[in-house]
């Protein structure tokens, strides 16, 4: 067999690969994803009661308010700082990614104990002090941050720890709230897989539309 047929022979088969690889592998993933799959295939974006996109139900963000339930604190302040207005410093590292700070680091610490104010008749208060005050019995995933600082669940756990303060800032019965989380608590993957986790906005975004 020739050098020239062994070369042609060669070039189709790039030719052929690549139209497949690259062109019609691509296109028929788009196809399929969003015929079966659109809400994933297009970032499982979710909506107010007026229709307005707020969020995606695979990235966190945050909540403060007593109105609604806190996410967990986030390295990176879920990537909300303006890039040419970061003075916090939150965007320095990227957009996600973890404190990576030892549990005896005198920066975690005071982020969730509190340091002492120049002012000696004051005291900047932590983490576990203001859910204390607040009614809210601290759990893990309310103190510590995720290793992507994105995540957009907290534990049933957590969710169940703010219902008192919650129900008594919208004057709900805590029964309602109770049937809101369980209502949006994602089980483990095939039943196996991982642990329950409450996703954080679709919960909010239910409470918003429960009436009294």
């Amino acid at each position: 067999m020739s050098f020239a047929r062994e070369a042609s022979r060669a070039v189709r088969s790039t030719l052929v690969l690549w139209i497949i690889g690259a062109i019609i592998y691509p296109l028929a993933m788009i196809a399929i994803g969003q015929t079966v799959f659109p809400f994933q295939a297009n970032g499982s974006l979710l909506k107010n009661s007026a229709g307005q996109v707020v969020g995606s139900a695979l990235i966190g963000q945050p909540f403060t308010s007593d109105r609604y339930f806190n996410s967990r604190p986030s390295t990176t302040s879920y990537s909300t700082a303006d890039p040419k207005k970061d003075d916090a410093g939150v965007l320095k590292t990227g957009v996600s990614g973890a404190s990576n700070l030892a549990p005896s680091n005198p920066a975690l610490l005071e982020r969730i104990k509190g340091k002492d104010d120049p002012d000696p008749t004051k005291k900047i208060e932590g983490d576990l002090n203001r859910l204390k005050k607040a009614g809210v019995q601290p759990t893990g995933d309310l103190l510590y941050t995720s290793g992507s600082s994105l995540d957009p669940h907290i534990t049933p756990e957590a969710a169940i720890a703010q219902i008192a303060r919650v129900a008594k800032a919208r004057g709900f019965q805590p029964s309602q709230l109770e049937t809101l989380i369980a209502q949006n608590t994602d089980g483990r993957f095939l039943g196996i897989f991982g642990e329950p986790g409450v996703n954080v906005l679709k919960l909010n975004l239910a409470l918003d539309q429960t009436k009294k």
